[in-house]
């Protein structure tokens, strides 16, 4: 097929190459075509309205309508349903697992109608292809002579149940610590208080003695810190609690305001909330699949800070153990009523809790806190002039010691809830002046008995050791 240009002096020609693939030749019909008539004066008849009328009235509707139309609605027996409590007619908040019969009526809409073919699987489905003298030449030549065996199907290793053994996991565990601390390996036949570890391979002392960033081994470590507890810090409870405020508790907005660090939280008693607190974990405990775990235990707070910033100075040193200067009786900044030398942190506003998470106690140390501690980075001990050696500051050696969290909350500012107006009875008031602290005077003290009994229980029950007399007298 040739096409001719406008002017008569230039000529371009173009090719079109068609090839024919597939081809379906009908045979001609065994005879010559012949059109019925047949009537259809019975469609008139049929789509009248007269015919659906006499429809409707030779055949009656065979549904009893009642006045709950069929949905009867019985309240009676739901437990809370007439005092407000509406749980037992909604659904759970825990959504139930479904049974596998159901889960092909909750596919989503792109994987319902016709299922979607792939060409791999079908022989006369092929894809576009551009034919031409030059593709079919580089083809041929970029094609392999011999197409490579496909490879057999991969065996599947048998698995050592071995290693699943309580007591070859005891010995992978020895393992880990003979390898880090050989002197003090055990070698010796298996007994009740000591096994004996499973031989560390080369691999596994070279990376302990050479470690590698699994991801970049151009990094090198710098320092080790071994992970320990610190048995002489803790609270009565045994652990710790992080607060977050949701807003700037102080006006100070160009720095940070070191009044925080040293900042104090006291709980304010409030019984209703208490009581609803309950309340709803004893729903929790009658019906875990409904009703979820409230969390931790709600509380509002009054936020007290010192007054100024010299002020938190002086208090931050008596708190610190390994200050040379905290027993100078020169750092309080106030007196209380009876003359005594205290710290007064005055109040800055009330707080309630937005958002509690409380651990389980089975699990204790699922979120821990970690301070690196370095006697030689000590920056006091290097500054002060004292006997490094007779000082408490040395009570620590070089580690990372870890401190358990059991709760986190989230603060925001507590804006009181005129619930009389509700016709229902008042929450704690900010302007209360009943129960409102304006300041609290706060002295530091050494522990008495009965705080060094706790700290001693709380050490025993993290060594695993059972308390005697012996460590509650220490």
């Amino acid at each position: 097929m040739a096409a001719t240009a406008s002017r008569p002096d230039r000529a371009y020609h173009q090719d079109y190459i068609c090839r024919i693939r597939y081809e379906n030749n009908l045979p001609p019909p065994p005879g010559s075509v012949k059109l019925l008539d047949i009537p259809i004066d019975g469609l008139d008849y049929y789509a009248s309205p007269g015919f659906a009328s006499r429809l409707h009235r030779s055949q009656p509707i065979n549904i009893e309508a009642d006045a709950e139309l069929g949905m009867p609605i019985n309240l009676v027996g739901m437990p809370g349903v007439f005092d407000g409590d509406e749980s037992s007619i909604q659904a759970p908040l825990i959504t139930p697992p479904v049974n596998p019969k159901d889960k092909n009526l909750l596919r989503p809409l792109a994987e319902l109608g016709k299922p979607k073919y792939q060409g791999g699987g079908i022989s006369f489905l092929r894809r576009t292809e551009y034919i031409s003298s030059d593709t079919a030449r580089a083809r041929s030549e970029a094609a392999p002579k011999s197409a490579p065996k496909s490879p057999g199907p991969k065996l599947r290793k048998p698995v050592d149940t071995s290693k699943d053994d309580p007591i070859n996991v005891l010995r992978a565990v020895v393992k880990g610590f003979d390898i880090a601390n050989p002197d003090d390996a055990y070698a010796g036949p298996d007994t009740n208080d000591n096994i004996k570890g499973l031989e560390p391979t080369p691999a596994e002392l070279e990376a302990w003695n050479d470690p590698k960033h699994p991801l970049k081994s151009t990094l090198k470590p710098i320092d080790f810190y071994p992970i320990l507890p610190d048995l002489e810090a803790g609270t009565d409870a045994g652990d710790y609690m992080v607060a977050k405020f949701s807003t700037n508790p102080t006006q100070v907005v160009n720095k940070r305001d070191t009044r925080v660090d040293v900042g104090l939280l006291r709980p304010i008693d409030d019984e209703a909330m208490l009581a609803e607190y309950s309340a709803k974990v004893a729903a929790h405990e009658a019906d875990p699949m409904r009703v979820p775990h409230p969390g931790g235990a709600p509380f509002n707070y009054n936020f007290f800070l010192p007054a100024d910033e010299a002020s938190a100075i002086n208090l931050r040193k008596k708190l610190d153990v390994d200050d040379p200067d905290r027993d100078n009786a020169n750092l309080y900044t106030a007196k209380n009523r009876d003359g005594k030398e205290v710290f007064r942190l005055e109040r800055q506003r009330t707080y309630e809790t937005g958002r509690a998470t409380a651990q389980d106690p089975d699990h204790a140390y699922k979120e821990i806190a970690l301070a690196l501690h370095d006697p030689e980075l000590d920056v006091i001990a290097q500054d002060a002039d004292v006997d490094t050696d007779d000082s408490s500051r040395q009570r620590l050696e070089k580690a990372a010691y870890f401190y358990p969290i059991m709760q986190k909350i989230q603060l925001k500012p507590h804006r009181s809830k005129n619930l009389a107006q509700l016709g229902g009875p008042s929450r704690f008031n900010d302007e209360d002046d009943d129960k409102r602290v304006d300041a609290w005077d706060v002295v530091v003290d050494d522990l008495d008995e009965n705080e060094k009994a706790k700290r001693s229980a709380n050490r025993a029950a993290l060594l695993g050791e059972e308390e005697d007399a012996e460590d509650g007298d220490s």
